[in-house]
């Protein structure tokens, strides 16, 4: 599939403001490089770095899935505090690959250690060497195939040369679209806020369209700061924001062996030293990284493979938050639901069904089910006043809202997938050709 910029342009990306991406231009103390190493039958990016000249401390989070990539082996032995660089390529995820997947990896680590090396002896007053086990990377692509080593090496000169010390926009959406495999569109998001007296930014990209369902992160993802925070305190705050971002999504109930969400901080607005995560100095940061992570995880439902309809499920009042987030998966994973959606049917039959089906706790007696400001389901009951047509034209909106109320406690959890259409089997049919 082809993926053009001007695609980009035409992208609203849910419940953030249109034209954020304009605003990601220079971060101090991170680099990027774009290049093709020909891994597609088309000529685009295909391999992304980023690499921090300074290093960046870090945190992680990777897929749960018991059958992992080969890619995710290796940054799990990554123990260094400080990360120099990451390598992202599409088309290959690296999984099920085994040992030759892994030597891979290894190889090309000491190729790409040795020329950034180079790099730091040429352009830095005091530089260092940097070693393989201060790299990481992210895999996305077909399962199972062979990894393609030698293609990826032969890129590592226009990787190196391509390398901008200095970002702009377009630098972003470049690196951006070089990470896409069924994407139709980059997935980008930013905000600022303070630390102490500090301005902070922080930026984000993401990838993803399908085999998406939270089981960590469903995806790939990238977040980008100049705030001087540990890895300890990062990897807090990147869990604290998981919860109701990346793992508050699905678009088809898969979990992919490649997810991971990755956090970096540069040091570089050297603001004053945060050493508790319940410091008061860092509430406004938590609360805009969770901003950036849950407008990249919308991003990626919003162009969910075949998505016509941007859905959100909110289940509310509930006993504990578990019964909320099954409910809310319930419905939100039923095919039989998301093709009714699809077809601009308010079946609320089938919402019932989904749930019914979970092990939740329910009284019948109190239920209530909204779509928008369409009632459907109050006390248990159809609602009296229901009117279909007025529920038909509600789900002819690209944007679709179920609110499920069990009136049993103070818990909730919202959800957010898209339908599932013909063209999502179309996709998927096809994905390997």
């Amino acid at each position: 599939m082809a993926i053009k910029i001007s695609n980009f342009f035409n992208y609203q990306n849910n419940n953030s403001k249109i034209g954020d991406f304009q605003d990601l231009e220079h971060i101090d103390g991170v680099s990027i490089s774009a290049t093709t190493a020909n891994l597609y039958n088309i000529k685009r990016d295909d391999v992304v770095m980023f690499y921090f000249r300074k290093g960046a401390s870090y945190a992680s989070v990777y897929t749960q899935s018991k059958v992992i990539s080969e890619n995710i082996k290796w940054n799990q032995k990554i123990k260094t505090k400080k990360i120099r660089a990451i390598i992202i390529n599409t088309r290959n995820a690296n999984a099920f690959t085994g040992v030759e997947g892994f030597k891979s990896l290894k190889v090309i680590a000491e190729k790409l250690a040795d020329g950034l090396s180079i790099k730091q002896k040429s352009d830095e007053e005091q530089p260092v060497r940097i070693k393989p086990n201060e790299l990481l990377f992210a895999c996305t692509g077909t399962i199972g195939e062979p990894f393609p080593q030698q293609k990826i090496i032969d890129c590592i000169p226009s990787l190196l040369k391509n390398l901008k010390y200095t970002q702009n926009k377009y630098l972003w959406i470049k690196a951006s679209m070089g990470i896409l495999t069924t994407d139709t569109k980059p997935k980008m998001a930013m905000d600022e806020c303070k630390i102490g007296n500090t301005v902070i930014k922080i930026y984000g990209i993401a990838k993803g369209s399908g085999m998406i369902y939270p089981n960590m992160a469903t995806t790939l993802g990238f977040i980008f700061t100049d705030a001087k925070l540990s890895s300890s305190i990062l990897k807090k705050i990147l869990k604290k924001s998981i919860s109701n971002s990346f793992n508050a999504i699905t678009c088809d109930g898969d979990t992919s062996t490649n997810d991971m969400v990755t956090i970096f901080a540069t040091g570089e607005a050297k603001n004053s030293e945060i050493k508790n995560i319940n410091d008061q100095k860092l509430n406004e940061f938590q609360k805009k990284v969770d901003n950036v992570m849950l407008n990249l995880a919308k991003s990626v439902v919003a162009d969910g493979e075949g998505a016509t309809k941007f859905i959100t499920i909110s289940v509310l009042n509930c006993k504990n938050e578990e019964d909320a987030k099954k409910i809310a998966f319930s419905i939100a994973n039923s095919p039989l639901v998301k093709t009714a959606i699809n077809g601009e049917d308010p079946n609320w039959g089938r919402i019932m069904m989904a749930v019914g089906k979970t092990s939740a706790k329910l009284n019948l007696k109190k239920l209530k089910i909204t779509f928008g400001s369409v009632k459907i389901i109050e006390n248990g009951e159809l609602y009296s006043k229901y009117n279909e047509q007025e529920a038909s034209d509600y789900m002819k909106n690209e944007k679709i809202d179920i609110y499920v109320d069990l009136n049993m406690g103070n818990k909730n959890f919202t959800a957010y997938t898209m339908d599932l259409s013909k063209e999502y089997i179309a996709i998927n049919s096809d994905y390997r050709s």
